[in-house]
């Protein structure tokens, strides 16, 4: 595979209006993931490991997190004097519609016109996964598609955004598409991620412009599938959908099991992020931990058990955890009780607190806020 010559598009605002509690200060991709992670980690991630050095990150609003995440795309290997990371505010027109893939490829349009190399890859950075594209690439010229979507087989998970559900020939090629279907069993619905020739999308984007249509699944995708060649590639391993604060929280709590940390951290294909050197996490003498994720800069002096830490996090002595969600640099005081809680960023518990959710109903604590 020429890596080099597959131009990255990462979509950062993409459903920030439906995980309303973590994306009212950052966007959807710089949402904090599995103890010192975030979001966008994953898709920059996959296509750096699949030889592509040339990133593109379009970005809506709220993109000061992201920005100081990101940086110069060096924790990425992006740092570079040709090609490398870039990320790309909104230009668009205040006529078009807001929140639209159409409408963010239209505004970047310069971007894509400049670039050389022939074909773009797209992908939302709400989907958390490891995927190697080569296999896709190889895929799209074995079948000299136009277009080839990434999809997976099986049940339609919950409460995912406008989900699209694709009806597939046994050599591989797209007959249909359906948007936000009401699909019983299991069915090929797509990942949000699509491999296409750039002077094509141009045209696309500027076709669906010119006509005044901005919703991508409909006018982008649908409305073309009998005038290309659509092909589909299907993705086997994990992967999992954030569009919602319980999907979040699933996400979160699946990491406790070795089968998707396998997948998901395959050490051949390592997720990188921003580094953030900090002590070894310290344990004190009374601390209890079964079952959790704990990140360098912890100290625990409680009891925690299925949760995942982040950096910085402080458990007073006396306090019990289970099934949390802890971001960086929160401080839990001494004789807390805590049971499903989804807590952001520089969070103060103070003494003696208790905090009771469910499974299907965690209990958020926005960032700064002090209980």
């Amino acid at each position: 595979m020429r890596g080099n010559n597959i131009l990255g598009l990462i979509f950062s605002n993409v459903h920030d209006e439906k995980v309303r509690e973590l994306t009212e200060k950052r966007t959807m991709g710089s949402v904090p993931f599995g103890g010192r992670y975030r979001l966008i980690d994953f898709p920059l991630s996959n296509m750096v490991n699949s030889g592509i050095n040339k990133v593109g990150v379009i970005t809506k609003s709220n993109y000061q997190s992201l920005m100081d995440h990101l940086g110069s795309g060096k924790a990425w290997d992006l740092s570079r004097k040709r090609a490398g990371l870039y990320l790309l505010p909104p230009f668009g027109s205040a006529a078009m519609a807001p929140n639209s893939r159409i409408e963010s490829l239209a505004s970047v349009s310069s971007f894509l016109t400049n670039s050389r190399e022939e074909y773009v890859l797209l992908s939302d950075s709400d989907i958390v996964c490891n995927i190697d594209y080569k296999d896709v690439f190889l895929s799209h010229l074995k079948n000299k598609a136009d277009i080839t979507i990434i999809y997976r087989f099986g049940k339609l998970p919950d409460k995912i955004c406008n989900p699209t559900v694709y009806s597939i020939d046994p050599d591989g090629r797209v007959r249909d598409m359906l948007v936000n279907p009401k699909a019983d069993g299991d069915c090929n619905f797509g990942m949000s991620m699509l491999l296409i020739r750039r002077d094509l999308l141009i045209k696309m984007v500027s076709d669906c412009v010119s006509r005044n249509l901005y919703n991508f699944k409909r006018d982008f995708l649908q409305r073309n599938i009998s005038n290309y060649s659509c092909y589909a590639y299907e993705f086997k391993g994990y992967a999992q959908n954030v569009c919602s604060m319980n999907s979040y929280f699933d996400a979160n709590m699946s990491l406790m099991l070795p089968t998707v940390r396998a997948q998901l951290f395959d050490k051949d294909r390592p997720i990188y992020t921003k580094v953030r050197d900090d002590m070894p996490a310290r344990y004190g003498l009374g601390a209890d931990v079964k079952n959790s994720l704990i990140a360098d800069g912890c100290v625990i002096e409680g009891s925690v058990e299925n949760c995942v830490l982040f950096r910085g996090v402080h458990i007073g002595k006396g306090s019990k955890l289970q099934n949390c969600v802890v971001m960086q640099d929160s401080t839990i005081g001494p004789n807390c009780k805590l049971n499903y809680v989804v807590m952001d960023k520089d969070v103060l518990i103070r003494n003696d607190r208790s905090l009771l959710g469910f499974q299907s109903y965690p209990v958020f604590i926005s960032k700064g806020s002090v209980v």
